[in-house]
């Protein structure tokens, strides 16, 4: 035990940039581990051959995996709280066109939260708030990018899916079986990841006792960035740089010869690969052969197996196969960050419940290296 404690004493003296390597809660959520991500104790292997995204969400929320009635329950609960109010979609429109989807997120459920349809602070009254976020925010993605196409909003379609719900906003028509269960994917893989950048900044504010929809939006703001969810935009923008493999395979040699990152790859806690981007690069190899884009997976060849092969390799994260394979699918890069927010808003609520039943504000020190103490020199003598 005294060990212990000295190492502690020596961590907060040295500080720890980042929190790398600080535990800063427990959770019965999300463990990701070098050899495992697991969902309330189920690997995310399983959970993306055997279940839909709904019955995931359900499992974070309410913390079972759930019976053909309660996933019923779910998306009927779901379909009634699909639809934009008047005010919400208006405030879309006002939006400038040249604002990025994920600030347009952020403002339209901030605006959203002015008539929550759910109300209470029960932990019910929360996992229905988690689901009611879930629907508007697909509302939001699916209204703003008709509107910056030069269309109206569709109204929801009753009995959708998640993924399905999303698309069918998004372009009007019932969408092909092959894209929503491609997305349906990706929503489940991105679904929840531990005590990450967005989770912590969710729980931070929880934490100070504010409601759910404040913590969601400040999650919102923490997901925009490229470290964190818009790294799969990067990684696309980085593969769409390069006519050919050729050309991907000389910048690529160039780049780890200058030791520079390379948007996609590494991560901050899996050293020896991502579950997930093993699981959604096959559906991409796959989505590519029917597509006729064998040149396109060329160059993330080309790109990624320098850098896996190198004598010390660093492993792509699962957002370098799925900007691709969002690509494939005919969706714009400006999507792509929301709609991995459009997932992980069911992690974030169930952090928030976590949180908000055990909760103690999180309030971490700070190691001031600034200027010593000296004293206030009158004006005239500045």
């Amino acid at each position: 035990m005294m060990t212990t404690v000295l190492e502690n004493k020596t961590m907060v003296e040295a500080g720890s940039p980042g929190l790398a390597g600080i535990i800063a809660g427990d959770t019965s959520i999300c463990c990701v581990d070098q050899g495992k991500l697991l969902y309330r104790g189920y690997p995310i292997e399983e959970l993306s051959e055997k279940c839909v995204f709904g019955e995931v969400a359900y499992l974070l929320l309410w913390g079972a995996l759930p019976n053909k009635t309660q996933l019923e329950e779910f998306r009927t609960m779901i379909d009634g709280f699909h639809g934009l109010r008047p005010e919400v979609i208006d405030t879309l429109r006002k939006i400038p066109n040249d604002v990025p989807m994920m600030s347009v997120l952020r403002t339209g459920i901030s605006m959203a939260s002015h008539f929550d349809a759910v109300g209470g602070q029960s932990v019910e009254d929360l996992r229905k708030r988690g689901v009611w976020l879930l629907a508007v925010a697909a509302d939001i993605v699916a209204a703003r990018y008709r509107l910056m196409n030069g269309k109206e909003p569709v109204e929801p379609k009753r009995g959708l899916s998640h993924a399905a719900q999303i698309l069918y906003g998004c372009h009007g028509v019932d969408p092909d079986e092959t894209a929503v269960r491609i997305l349906d994917l990706t929503l489940t893989l991105y679904a929840e990841h531990d005590f990450n950048a967005s989770t912590f900044t969710n729980r931070v504010i929880c934490s100070t006792l504010s409601d759910m929809t404040s913590s969601v939006v400040g999650a919102i703001g923490s997901l925009k960035g490229p470290l964190h969810g818009g790294a799969n935009e990067e990684a696309l923008a980085l593969i769409m740089r390069f006519k050919d493999a050729s050309e991907a395979a000389t910048w690529v040699q160039g780049a780890l010869a200058r030791k520079e990152k390379v948007m996609g790859f590494g991560h901050r806690v899996y050293k020896n690969g991502d579950h997930r981007a093993r699981i959604l690069e096959k559906e991409m190899r796959d989505l590519a052969a029917k597509k006729g884009r064998e040149d396109l997976v060329a160059i993330y060849d080309a790109i990624k197996d320098p850098i896996v092969n190198k004598e010390k390799p660093i492993y792509p994260n699962v957002d370098y196969p799925c900007g691709l394979t969002y690509y494939l699918m005919d969706l714009p890069p400006d999507l792509y960050t929301p709609l991995f927010a459009c997932s992980r808003i069911s992690g974030w609520a169930a952090h928030y419940i976590e949180q908000n039943q055990d909760n103690r504000i999180y309030r971490p020190l700070s190691r001031y290296v600034g200027e010593g103490l000296r004293s206030v020199p009158g004006i005239s003598d500045r």
